[in-house]
């Protein structure tokens, strides 16, 4: 009686082994470091940690375990003013091309991490960071499609040869001013069909003239304001990976704005660079006196053209009128091309935007035409011996390509230098365009020392609880205490093990639920301890009171902790940040407090007293 099983000994082992070396990494800490990402691709990153390298020991800045990992550059630095004296340098260094920002690398051993095991991430309460609210315009994303139709009107009325006498954007709605009224009807039978579904027609006269007055209907204007928060919430969660900020919380605030919160991110103005940076793509047509083009900056540029750069540093001259934005692109998807075997960018655009980029191409056949990205992003700037934010905007002929045919929904950029700078362009053209301006009205930061203080209250608040709790059952019930005491101290190793492997994200509210658990942690081990002494009073052996003890507390311990555990999962479910951590600590603390009180305490008293031991009382 009371003996367990070679198997269950050995799962009871593996169990304990595994949750120690997934809690290990919590204990190690993290080093000040640098992390550099290519902005293009273009430069290969074993270069760059080279010429890293290089400035460093030429400044005499001491780094340790440079590495690359996920296309991101990482040097570990030994204090934090080296760190940031070498991110200063880095970036003077590398130039425009990179992002050079403020990291805290897990300061795990080798062998800890060539088995994944990582410590668990800190929340902005107990890593610090910077927390921003933002306001999106969203009257503005209303304006920037006004302002679309518009120049969609005069491009088709222009081609079909309507004549018109303005097109303008009046009080949130599009007036085109015509004058005789059959020339308004023209425009009307050109446009209404086309756009029954986003516009609604009206007809008026005024001072001798004939307008068509197109409006956004309500529910329209609706889905547009909620489409540009979307995007810009899908935009903002893409530049910040730049920034390799783990578990950072980006949601929708009300109706008009967003919250986003980046823990241990120190360099709070870089923060703000990245957030601010856009990108979005123009097609236009390469001027026909191109070639003529000397392609120096002081060149004249003939009329109807504009001078753009290329990624080379030579000038192009293209046409002013753009034939396509990136707006009206759906979805952008990196691949190899198939002849050449260099990397491209498969682009599919909306039925609206198809339309137009057909007609556009088949008028054009046989020119070649170019690719504008435009970047646009936040910058601090010295001036006057004050930093200043300014908004710079970066313009790139990135690809010049002759059109053999008319283009449709589907096609492809090719001439890109990497995969790389493939895949980046592709994911900055699924979301990276800010469809409505923002302004971040609320800033707060968190900074370490205050998140320090955070975690060593929560740490004494586990500690005070757990050691209370351990002083309790010690006295209470004697040996088997002690017994429950060892898994008590497996069911906090666990709770941290399993934070780490699934990397979940520690708060205060998280913090909260640990502590919470080690009070419930005990309680299956009172509820077995008290039916066994139950079970002595009634004149029961010492070994049936265990075997009793334990089987039938067994479906009040189950009932207790499956109800526990659902209202933990509904608070996840329906909780904002702040509860969901307390919900999975909890979530996590119930399912490893009953492993630890069914297996872990029965494998030990079996070990002790079970068998054929012969037991005349036992201590508890």
């Amino acid at each position: 009686m009371n003996r367990n099983s070679p198997w269950k000994y050995l799962v009871l082992i593996v169990a304990i082994v595994v949750g120690v070396l997934y809690a290990l990494p919590n204990i190690y800490g993290e080093d000040p470091a640098v992390q550099i990402t290519s902005n293009r691709g273009g430069e290969v990153l074993e270069q760059v940690q080279e010429r890293a390298q290089h400035l460093l020991e030429k400044e005499g800045i001491a780094f340790h375990s440079p590495e690359i990992a996920d296309e991101r550059l990482l040097i570990r630095l030994t204090s934090d003013d080296d760190q940031v004296r070498a991110a200063d340098l880095l970036r003077d260094e590398l130039g425009p091309a990179h992002t050079v920002a403020l990291h805290l690398a897990p300061a795990t051993p080798d062998w800890l991490r060539k088995i994944n095991a990582e410590p668990m991430y800190l929340g902005l309460d107990l890593r610090g960071g910077v927390h921003f609210l933002m306001q999106v315009d969203l009257d503005a994303s209303v304006s920037q499609t006004l302002e679309r139709y518009q120049n969609d009107f005069r491009t088709q009325m222009r081609r079909e040869r309507i004549r018109y006498g303005a097109v303008e954007v009046e009080e949130g709605r599009l007036v085109a001013r015509f004058r005789n009224a059959p020339e308004r009807e023209q425009a009307l039978d050109l446009l209404r069909p086309q756009y029954r579904n986003e516009l609604s027609f009206s007809q008026e006269e005024r001072d001798d003239q004939f307008w068509m007055i197109a409006e956004i209907p309500d529910e329209v204007m609706q889905e547009i304001r909620v489409a540009a928060l979307q995007q810009n919430i899908t935009t903002l969660r893409n530049r910040v990976d730049e920034l390799g900020v783990a578990e950072p919380v980006i949601q929708r605030h009300g109706a008009d704005r967003i919250v986003v919160q980046l823990p241990g991110v120190q360099d709070t103005a870089r923060a703000k660079e990245i957030i601010g940076a856009t990108a979005t793509l123009e097609f236009r047509m390469v001027h026909r006196d191109n070639r003529d083009y000397g392609g120096r900056e002081d060149d004249p540029v003939p009329p109807g053209a504009e001078r753009e750069r290329d990624r080379d540093g030579r000038y192009v001259l293209l046409e002013r009128e753009v034939m396509l934005t990136g707006d009206f692109i759906t979805s952008a998807a990196s691949g190899i091309d198939q002849e050449t075997g260099g990397p491209q960018v498969n682009i599919r655009l909306s039925s609206d935007g198809g339309t137009m980029f057909n007609r556009a191409t088949r008028e054009n056949v046989g020119r070649p035409m170019a690719v504008v990205f435009i970047e646009s992003r936040m910058e601090t700037q010295l001036k006057n011996d004050e930093e200043e934010r300014v908004r710079v905007t970066d313009r790139e002929v990135i690809n010049i390509a002759t059109i053999r045919e008319p283009l449709h929904s589907q096609f492809r950029i090719t001439g890109l230098d990497s995969t790389t700078e493939a895949r980046n362009l592709a994911l900055l053209l699924r979301a990276g365009s800010l469809s409505a301006p923002i302004d971040i009205i609320e800033e707060r930061t968190v900074g370490p020392s205050l998140g320090q203080e955070n975690i060593e209250q929560g740490v004494m608040a586990v500690v005070i609880g757990f050691v209370l709790v351990v002083l309790f059952m010690a006295f209470y019930y004697k040996v088997f205490g002690l017994i429950a005491n060892m898994a008590l101290v497996l069911n906090l190793v666990f709770i941290v093990a399993v934070l780490s492997m699934l990397q979940a994200t520690l708060t205060l509210p998280g913090i909260a639920g640990i502590v919470l658990t080690v009070g419930m942690a005990v309680d299956a081990n009172v509820l077995i301890f008290q039916r066994i002494r139950e079970e002595l009073h009634a004149g029961m052996s010492p070994q049936n009171a265990i075997h009793a003890g334990y089987a039938k507390a067994l479906s009040t311990i189950a009932d207790a902790n499956i109800t526990t555990l659902i209202a933990a999962v509904v608070l996840f479910m329906f909780g904002t940040g702040p509860i969901q951590g307390f919900a999975v600590t909890l979530s996590i603390g119930i399912v490893t407090s009953m492993f630890t009180a069914l297996v872990g305490t029965r494998a030990v008293v079996n070990l002790v007293y079970g068998g054929r031991r012969r037991l005349h009382r036992l201590p508890i």
